[in-house]
């Protein structure tokens, strides 16, 4: 199973993070992909997701942060599922010297996505 991070935005206006895993077959249509690097010591302040997407992280370690003060470290090899695309958002900060690698899969909304959390 690979493991996963969702973000979603609760009642409350703000970003809450669930853990666990996606299937195989987790989503049918991909709107769009695409590739990004950012380099080690970068920071992104309060953001929502741009698109609700799969992020899937090649290389690098990251720490992301939601409004509660809740964090969790985002590992090569794991994938970030963004579907808070509204509210506070969260931040994120890139822990050591790798760079962040790192594919996005946008897909449409109301896709269903198979993810299952952690109880």
């Amino acid at each position: 199973m690979i493991k996963a991070y969702q973000l979603i935005t609760g009642v409350d206006g703000h970003s809450h993070i669930l853990i666990g895993h996606v299937a195989e077959n987790s989503i049918s249509k991909a709107v769009s992909i695409h590739f990004k690097e950012t380099p080690a010591g970068t920071f992104y302040n309060w953001h929502p997701a741009p698109a609700t997407q799969f992020v899937l992280t090649l290389t690098g370690t990251l720490e992301f942060t939601v409004f509660s003060g809740e964090k969790f470290t985002l590992k090569t090899g794991e994938v970030l599922i963004a579907m808070d695309t509204t509210g506070s958002g969260h931040t994120w900060q890139m822990l050591g010297n790798e760079p962040w690698k790192r594919a996005y899969i946008v897909f449409a909304e109301g896709e269903n996505i198979d993810f299952v959390a952690k109880v």
